[in-house]
């Protein structure tokens, strides 16, 4: 059985100030992208192989036993001592690293498939339950529509958030951003519009509004990044930002206007979605 995990991009993201368990209250909108990876698993032909998987396309950093998909195994076997072992294979298309949710959307992907295959009949809140305990990101992948997310990111509200009459230039720097340096950097600001406001209102008034609280202090760290969304801006963006911690930015622009190419001095990745 194969799915394609789908990344995601936020439109805006306002950080309100720390809890009492170190996470960040936040608000911000989720909306899901159609740049995909790929995940396959079939049942393990060898049970005392026990569960096996790889990994091909982009590098992932860290140790492919602590990967999303297999902590989503895991959880559901430790519940449903019935699971049989699997053989999992993720080729990754979606940048790690780039606040795009990739890894969360692989998890979560996960879930969804084990729970299918395996007919568990798992409810969606069940389900959402699971993502939670892999990442504050991974309960959004479950619903994968346009949601209005608070608390740490878990608390969602799907919103009727059209917008199939533009397009999509993502663009991904070689840039890393340390996601503890970029919240310590933070300054919560309490009185201003919503997020949930601003985004009903037209596209091309969100520049002046909508603000990702990470962009200002990332931007004055690395300059090259300022640079990124002002060429999206030159180039036609109605709307342009950073999403999550960064490094990646997106220009929103009109449906078949997305720019030929941008140029960029080093191994900058652009793709370009005109499907949203």
């Amino acid at each position: 059985m194969i799915v394609f995990p789908n990344c995601k991009i936020n439109l805006g993201l306002s950080i309100a100030g720390k809890r009492a368990d170190g996470y960040h209250d936040l608000q911000t909108v989720f909306y899901p992208l159609p740049l995909q990876d790929v995940l396959e698993v079939v049942r393990q032909q060898d049970p005392a192989k026990g569960m096996q998987f790889t990994l091909s396309g982009l590098p992932v950093d860290g140790d492919p036993a602590d990967n999303l998909c297999v902590r989503a195994w895991q959880l559901l076997q430790r519940d449903f001592p019935q699971l049989p072992p699997v053989q999992m294979h993720l080729h990754k298309a979606i940048p790690m690293g780039a606040g795009l949710g990739g890894g969360s959307a692989d998890g979560a992907f996960a879930l969804k498939l084990l729970n299918e295959k395996f007919q568990l009949g798992l409810t969606t809140d069940q389900l959402l339950d699971y993502a939670l305990q892999l990442g504050s990101d991974c309960p959004f992948f479950i619903i994968n529509k346009p949601c209005i997310a608070s608390g740490r990111g878990e608390q969602l509200q799907p919103i009727p958030l059209d917008l199939s009459s533009f397009a999509v230039l993502l663009v991904h720097p070689p840039i890393h951003i340390n996601t503890g340096w970029a919240f310590s950097q933070i300054t919560p600001v309490d009185k201003r519009k919503p997020v949930a406001e601003i985004i009903q209102q037209p596209v091309y008034t969100w520049k002046k509004e909508l603000v990702n609280d990470f962009e200002g202090p990332v931007c004055r760290q690395y300059p090259a990044m300022q640079t990124i969304k002002d060429k999206l801006y030159e180039a036609g963006a109605a709307y342009a930002s950073m999403t999550g911690s960064g490094s990646c930015f997106f220009g929103i622009f009109p449906k078949n206007h997305l720019p030929e190419a941008i140029s960029f001095e080093g191994d900058y990745k652009l793709y370009r979605i005109q499907a949203i």
